[in-house]
């Protein structure tokens, strides 16, 4: 260990006791190597921004001589071959355009057969050039002597004879000096002029890499859609059929292009792929056909006409789609009315900024998509419409029971507001009441056809905590789920196969669809069927069905978060363009004041609604114990007689019994009924020995 050693003077030492604290002399540091800090500079040098900068402009700048090049050659070799024809040619077959192939063959072959004579001219010219020459020089020389002999004879001098050939002479001895002077410097500029016009050339064209262009340039934000643009982006989609026909075509690439139109807040523009090319194989790369579009993904939208091997590209101007679209009429128009069976309610805006309307006439809904996307709020927008119609009735069920739709309290005949079991329960009944005013809807309009009845609209918010629900009644029949046997399932699937044909409709909202949260059969009997973001191409075809994705329709390639309000909509009930099976709809955001003002006022149009904010369930009885009490006092009674005792005990709960009714109560119950003169008898004993074991069973359950 090394030794550290202080020297101090006696005179600097206080007196008395002093704490004295040694600190080490610092080791001097190793001086760095001069390689090493030069190393260092230029490395720092190399990697520093401006450098980049001012190595990418020399790379760019030299590459523009070279792009420029191509250029002028391109157009050389087009201008003395049929080279351009020749690529029309193939772009009109890769089309498929016969007609417009055969008039550019025809055109080449009128090039051929002109440059053909062109060049056979070409052989007889020097003959006729010095023919000419010959006859020229003679016929001008004989003109200047003539002309001198005129002077000659005016002046009387006949030295002028030779006075006009003489300056013809000293003329073209001055051209010959002038040519001598300019020569030699025309000679050493001619390869810089040369170079300089094609680095115009290239300068102009952009001829260089995207890495050597400048930053505001190669980033290409917010570029207009040309048809030149559109072609490289296809031919660089990594699709190798559609790259090779698009270099046949060479720039005749845009003949797959229908007239690029403004469509909104972007622009639309069919393309024709050639032969051998998949509309899927360019519908699988939007992301990358974005990015040579210099767009983001969700500013490009792909979809299938009806034309064959075509596809549809609506481009978004960048940033279009992040500014909000407005208001809803409903808010800034406190005169609109509703009409349901010929009106449409405003949802929102197109792609195109049109206005996106949707009837609700007779027709199912269903609203998909994650959670915190604007669902309740788009199926809200709708009920708030068709709210201003009185004629139409509103029962609710809020199974997330935040308050999202409190304002249609004194609205609505029924309410529920609530995500528990209990809930469910209620929704689950509403749903069957709704089912029992469709049967009796049917039946009435079996005995007078001409029957018309109001709309009811039955809707279900977050109905995924419905069928999800664990909660099974007293018969074990469970609420939720997705068989036969489950009670929500079958009132909404019942209410979807008849309900439309007497007005009584079925609404509901869901998050997340699986097969569990959202059964199939529910989910392809809505006529409308609507999706915000979702996560996978699995849910989008169970939120829309197999052929609207087909058909482009992609509410999983939605922002989760960013595109909130934004729906995919299949549905005959809304304006979709010709081709398409699917529409993109922004919708309006209507909060939750402005909602209260709309309910306002389809309130004030109304008589009065009293709102009951749960079902009332019917009394609860035990059937085997009201048989008991209607076989009174004898030991035994028939089948037919307990029945017909039971419907006037309580005819609500047993108007509506058969034989088989009672079978099940007293088998449950071990009774067997059996024949005594041809008719089935119950006996009394066994019907209080069967209470008293029920009681015995109860107590020791108790107990335990």
């Amino acid at each position: 260990m090394s030794e550290n050693v202080v020297h101090l003077h006696k005179d600097t030492i206080p007196a008395g006791p002093t704490l004295l604290t040694v600190v080490p002399e610092p080791a001097p540091s190793a001086p760095v190597p001069l390689w090493v800090r030069s190393g260092r500079a230029v490395n720092t040098a190399v990697t520093h921004e401006n450098t980049k900068t001012a190595a990418r402009a020399v790379a760019r700048h030299g590459l523009y001589i070279v792009g420029g090049a191509r250029i002028v050659g391109r157009r050389t070799w087009d201008g003395k071959t049929t080279a351009r024809y020749e690529r029309f040619m193939r772009a009109a077959e890769a089309a498929g355009d016969m007609d417009a192939a055969m008039e550019w063959e025809e055109r080449a072959q009128r090039y051929r057969d002109a440059r053909h004579r062109r060049r056979m001219d070409l052989l007889h010219s020097p003959v006729d050039a010095a023919k000419g020459l010959a006859v020229g020089t003679g016929t001008g020389i004989g003109s200047l002597v003539a002309l001198g002999i005129v002077m000659a004879i005016a002046t009387k001098d006949v030295s002028d004879v030779v006075t006009p050939l003489m300056a013809v002479v000293k003329f073209i001895n001055l051209m010959i000096t002038i040519v001598q002077v300019v020569w030699g410097p025309l000679v050493s500029l001619g390869p810089f002029l040369a170079l300089l016009a094609l680095w115009a050339v290239g300068s102009k064209q952009q001829a260089a890499p995207q890495w050597a262009l400048p930053a505001n340039v190669r980033s290409g934000e917010g570029e207009p859609i040309t048809p030149s643009i559109v072609v490289k982006a296809l031919r660089d989609l990594g699709v190798p059929a559609l790259r090779n026909a698009i270099k046949e075509m060479g720039d005749a690439g845009a003949s797959m292009l229908s007239p690029i139109v403004i469509a909104g807040c972007g622009v639309e523009v069919d393309v024709t792929l050639p032969s051998g090319v998949s509309t899927v194989e360019v519908q699988q790369r939007r992301r990358k056909l974005a990015e040579n579009l210099s767009r983001h993904e969700h500013e490009v939208f792909i979809t299938i006409p009806t034309a064959a091997r075509t596809v549809r590209l609506w481009v978004a101007d960048s940033g279009a789609l992040d500014e909000p679209i407005g208001p809803s009429p409903l808010v800034t128009d406190d005169t609109m009315t509703a009409d349901y069976a010929k009106g449409r309610a405003p949802w929102g805006q197109d792609l195109r900024g049109d206005a996106a309307a949707l009837s609700l006439y007779q027709r199912h809904l269903l609203i998909t998509g994650l959670s915190n996307q604007g669902k309740t709020a788009s199926l809200r927008a709708l009920a708030l419409w068709a709210a201003l119609d009185k004629r139409i009735e509103f029962r609710i069920a809020d199974l997330k029971g935040v308050g999202d739709w409190a304002m249609f309290d004194g609205l609505a005949t029924v309410l529920i507001q609530g995500p528990t079991d209990e809930h469910v329960i209620e929704a689950t009944e509403m749903v069957e009441d709704a089912l029992d005013e469709m049967n009796r809807r049917i039946e009435a309009r079996r005995l007078d056809p001409g029957a018309v009845f109001d709309p009811l609209i039955c809707i279900v918010d977050e109905a995924q905590v419905a069928f999800m629900c664990p909660a099974v009644d007293d018969d074990k029949r469970p609420y939720g789920g997705s068989k036969a046997t489950s009670r929500y399932f079958m009132g909404v699937r019942k209410i979807h196969n008849q309900g439309r044909a007497v007005d009584v409709l079925m609404w509901q909202g869901t998050q997340d669809p699986t097969d569990q949260n959202l059964p199939k059969l529910v989910r392809e009997g809505a006529h409308t069927r609507a999706s915000l973001a979702l996560g996978t191409e699995s849910q989008a075809v169970m939120a829309l069905g197999e052929k609207a994705v087909n058909g482009g329709a992609a509410p999983h390639l939605l922002r989760q978060g960013l595109d909130k309000g934004t729906l995919v909509v299949a549905s005959d009930g809304i304006a979709i363009p010709k081709g398409q099976s699917a529409l993109t709809v922004r919708t309006h955001y209507i909060d939750d004041d402005e909602a209260k003002a709309i309910t306002a006022r389809a309130k004030a149009i109304r008589d009065g609604v009293t709102t009951l904010h749960s079902i009332e369930r019917a009394e609860e009885r035990d059937p085997l114990a009201d048989v008991f009490d209607v076989m009174g006092d004898a030991e035994r009674s028939y089948t037919q007689d307990i029945i017909k005792r039971l419907t006037i005990l309580n005819e609500d709960a047993y108007g509506g019994w058969t034989f088989g009714d009672l079978k099940r109560v007293l088998e449950a119950a071990g009774v067997e009924a059996y024949k005594s003169h041809g008719r089935m008898t119950v006996r009394r004993d066994d019907v209080a020995r069967a209470i008293s074991d029920h009681d015995a069973e109860g107590s020791a359950s108790a107990s335990e």
